[in-house]
């Protein structure tokens, strides 16, 4: 039994001075408990859940091209996705959901964290984007057009084991001709898509920054909006009706921006990139005044935008007006939610055993999340 001990536990229900157990992944006790076989010591410190991010690509490192990952072969990709896993668990993520990668490498990735051959978040992963012909992410997604064909592509997914689907309702920042807010696949394309999906239980995301995408994609039912860039304030309105959660993902435009052309990011991207985040402002503000459901995710390796650096995209929410106790919410219980997780993002008796310590309570510092002194992954000490 491992003992987390002398700690204050903070989560989304608030907090409260308690020693943590764990045994078998699982936390068994809250409280005054037992001496463990091993112990952490916690004292003055905070226990807390690990982060949860929506919306990864394992495959992705980061490069200022990610375009190029079609130059390389499968195997160098997952040698690449064991590096990125193992940032992101070092970083304190200990759960990630990965919208898209080519065939079933994201799967596999899962599956080979759930057997123990390599350590890193538990994956949750949609198998490969469902896009159409030469849109957004074509040159990793699988292309379909057509309720038919669209039907087809969500069961080849399912096939392979996919707990997500995901598509691209609009264009994107990072494909060179794509148009990032105009609607690609048609409402009638993603409510087949959301069948086929629905079919099986399984939910569905779905890329779009513009609000015309956006809205044909809510309408058709999917479960959530990833980036949401030029929403309006009716297609916030409309979300929240329906309860659609959203993934800002504003690290992905915040690390185009950092770096620019100079770093060998394309210049279609960056200019695509800074006219998504000068809209992020409006985006926020809509979504929050509506009651939006917000989880969080980062698009994690995309340019400049590292799996060891997830984290950060706690404190750039909260700039953008969410409160340090909504951020944490929106990284832990709402992720969770999203993901259909119902035993992760709290420090709670039976719940896994994923959790961070932290040198200051994070409803105070958001930027404590950035730097854990400790990390516990399926009830191991991963750092």
């Amino acid at each position: 039994m491992l003992v987390l001990r002398g700690g204050d536990v903070v989560d989304a229900t608030g907090i409260r001075e308690a020693d943590v157990a764990v045994e078998d992944g699982k936390i068994v006790a809250i409280g005054d408990v037992p001496d463990g076989d091993e112990e952490i010591d916690a004292s003055g410190k905070f226990v807390a859940p690990g982060l949860i991010d929506a919306h990864v690509h394992v495959m992705m490192d980061g490069r200022p091209d990610v375009t190029d990952v079609v130059d390389e072969n499968e195997t160098m990709l997952a040698y690449r996705a064991v590096a990125n896993l193992a940032a992101a668990l070092n970083s304190g993520v200990t759960t990630v959901r990965d919208l898209g990668a080519p065939t079933s490498l994201a799967i596999d990735a899962r599956d080979a964290v759930e057997d123990g051959v390599i350590d890193g978040p538990r994956v949750v992963a949609c198998g490969e984007n469902v896009v159409m012909t030469g849109g957004h992410g074509h040159w990793f997604g699988r292309e379909a057009d057509g309720p038919a064909e669209i039907t087809k592509a969500v069961r080849e997914q399912l096939k392979r084991g996919a707990d997500v689907i995901k598509c691209m309702a609009t264009g994107g920042v990072l494909t060179e001709g794509a148009i990032t807010g105009a609607p690609e696949l048609d409402e009638d394309e993603l409510t087949a898509l959301v069948e086929a999906a629905s079919a099986k239980g399984v939910p569905t995301a779905a890329h779009a920054h513009g609000a015309a995408g956006i809205k044909n994609a809510v309408r058709a039912g999917i479960s959530s909006i990833e980036h949401g860039t030029f929403m309006d304030r009716e297609a916030a309105e409309l979300m929240a009706e329906r309860g659609t959660y959203w993934v800002p993902t504003v690290k992905a435009s915040h690390g185009i921006l950092t770096e620019g052309v100079g770093a060998g990011i394309p210049k279609y991207a960056v200019e695509k990139g800074a006219e998504a985040a000068e809209a992020m402002d409006d985006a926020f503000e809509y979504a929050i005044d509506a009651g939006v459901k917000i989880a969080m995710g980062t698009d994690a390796g995309t340019p400049f935008n590292f799996h060891g650096d997830i984290p950060e995209e706690l404190a750039l929410m909260v700039e953008y007006g969410l409160t340090p106790e909504e951020a944490l919410e929106a990284a832990t219980v709402n992720a969770a939610d999203l993901l259909g997780r119902t035993d992760v993002g709290l420090v709670e008796e039976g719940y896994g055993a994923d959790l961070v310590v932290l040198d200051a309570d994070p409803r105070d510092d958001v930027t404590i999340w950035q730097s854990p002194t400790h990390v516990v992954s399926h009830g191991n000490i991963a750092r």
